[in-house]
């Protein structure tokens, strides 16, 4: 007996997505060994995602530097990722003190970075600070603040590191990015101006650095859902594996720590140029922006007085 014709597109769909989510789980066992014995470095390894991505590469055998603005939250992630780890698989990561919204210690930090193991393989750029407020009310000391930290910092240690690169002729800059360096929006002036330069540093650095087998990938992003999902009880988490990766590809609220820090995993293994990830609302506004400004732009200032549709695009 045949398939019936109106059950052909459902079984195409979930037979494409098992084949997809068989392909990221085989991914995901590779990555462990294509980054053993690499060294990389996380700017903000204390934050939620920055913390699981410094698990993710201790777990596959990379050396690692992480950094942060705080002694104790350094020495806590230090103390987690030791604690249960195989010497013999893993190694002991290395800690360093970086601010980068102190600019006059940022020169010693880089320095510091540098000489932990005398070379760089992976530069992951994830510290960021983000205001949102009326323009009016940012003074310009504020401003320069977040450019400090999310523009002068992370380009004054890709600058540090990246003679290191050339001399060996390798090497992998990933900035992990909000989606705001491409997408201004109201009530976020400083930062989405970071964000842009930032952005456009690396777009220009990826060409520039090219003939010496260096790579720079963009990871650009939603705003980060640090929500547990055991926060909403009401919704049992799926059972089935497939079922759980096709509903978690479904769901369009923001981005979880855990799979950004997955993604950033995939991004180096694969040292992909650029990624968007993003809920389709954001897609639809980038392609607006490109095609349609003056109609993206009247939508957005008639948003303003509407804070549940700024929300919707962030």
């Amino acid at each position: 007996m045949g398939v019936p014709s109106v059950m052909v597109l459902p079984m195409l769909i979930v037979v494409f997505a098992g084949i997809y989510y068989v392909y990221n789980e085989v991914m995901r066992f590779m990555s462990k060994s294509m980054v053993r014995n690499k060294v990389v470095v996380i700017t903000d390894a204390v934050s939620g995602m920055g913390s699981e991505c410094a698990r993710l590469f201790h777990e596959g055998g990379a050396r690692l530097v992480l950094c942060g603005p705080g002694w104790d939250k350094l020495e806590s992630l230090y103390e987690s990722l030791c604690s249960g780890s195989d010497p013999s698989k893993t190694f002991t990561p290395k800690l360093v003190l970086l601010d980068f919204s102190d600019t006059e210690s940022l020169s010693d930090a880089v320095t510091e970075v540098s000489e932990c193991y005398g070379c760089v393989d992976v530069l992951i750029c994830n510290s960021s600070m983000k205001v949102k407020a009326p323009v009016q009310n940012l003074t310009l000391e504020m401003d320069r603040t977040v450019m400090d930290v999310n523009y002068f910092g992370p380009i004054a240690l890709a600058k540090g590191v990246l003679p290191l690169m050339i001399t060996r002729r390798t090497g992998q800059f990933v900035l992990v990015n909000s989606i705001q360096g491409k997408l201004a929006l109201p009530f976020r002036t400083c930062y989405a101006a970071s964000k842009h330069a930032v952005q456009a540093f690396f777009d220009c650095l990826r060409a520039e650095v090219e003939e010496y087998g260096i790579s720079v990938s963009t990871i650009s992003h939603t705003f980060i859902n640090a929500v547990s999902q055991d926060a909403t009880p009401s919704k049992a988490p799926p059972t089935n594996p497939l079922w759980a990766y096709v509903s978690g590809k479904l769901n369009t609220h923001g981005v979880s720590p855990d799979g950004l820090a997955h993604e950033i995993v995939r991004t180096v293994n694969r040292q992909n140029r650029e990624v968007l990830l993003a809920h389709p609302v954001p897609w639809l506004a980038l392609y607006a922006r490109s095609l349609m400004p003056s109609g993206f732009f009247a939508v957005v200032a008639a948003g303003v007085k509407d804070g549940a549709m700024a929300e919707q695009l962030k």
